[in-house]
This record gives C-alpha cells, sequence and structure tokens, in this order.
C-alpha cells in the first residue's frame, strides 16, 4: 500500500472540507463554519492528524531510514 498516495488524497479530501465550510459559513452568516480556515492551513503545511494518531503514513520515514 503506497501511504504517499493516501497523504496526498487526504490533503485535498482537507481543503475540500475546509472551503465548503468556509462557503456554507458565508451563505449561513453563521461565524462558526470559518473555523473550516483549521483544514485549508493543515493541508498547506502538510500535517495530517489522522496520520499521526494511526501512525501509518509516517512508515515511508522508517523505509528511508532503513535505506541510509
Amino acid at each position: 500500500m503506497d501511504f504517499n498516495k493516501i497523504r496526498s488524497f487526504c490533503r485535498v479530501l482537507r481543503v475540500i472540507v475546509g472551503t465548503s465550510l468556509i462557503s456554507y459559513g458565508v451563505y449561513s452568516s453563521n461565524v462558526w463554519f470559518f473555523l473550516g480556515i483549521i483544514p485549508i492551513i493543515l493541508a498547506i503545511i502538510n500535517f495530517c492528524p489522522i496520520c499521526i494518531i494511526s501512525g501509518k503514513c509516517d512508515l515511508d520515514l522508517k523505509e528511508e531510514k532503513k535505506e541510509e
């Protein structure tokens, strides 16, 4: 299983979720939905909380260390 593909898919998903939350916040004029900026920022810096919890996305880092 290629974990870089999962990471890139999660990144796109975070951007979509963040954008949809912000757009719904504009539509409903509810300020709480502007917290959708958080998934967008996480996608920009390539930080995935789910990968940290599951511990699966950092397997490629372990493989790189073995090659050295």
